[in-house]
């Protein structure tokens, strides 16, 4: 249905790190109809975690009303080089 893809990129500054990923993701709010006038099902994002080091950094509760391919970014103080950093 729609490419399925993640990009995250970590940017270490003097004392901190600024993570940033952008998530494709087609996001049906479940209004749209198909060419066969058919219902589109719901499909969107309800939880994305950044992890930093075992460490959850960000923990944010989507709605169906987040734009489609969205992008999530923080920064976080006290990091050093070669930190691990995953998206769930």
């Amino acid at each position: 249905m729609a490419k399925a893809a993640t990009r995250i990129t970590a940017r270490m500054r003097q004392d901190f790190i600024d993570i940033r990923a952008l998530v494709m993701h087609p996001m049906e709010k479940g209004n749209r109809r198909d060419a066969k006038n058919q219902l589109v099902p719901l499909h969107s994002i309800k939880l994305v975690q950044i992890v930093h080091n075992g460490r959850v950094v960000l923990d944010a509760q989507c709605s169906q009303a987040i734009t489609r391919d969205p992008f999530f970014g923080i920064r976080v103080r006290g990091a050093k080089t070669g930190g691990k950093v995953t998206l769930a």
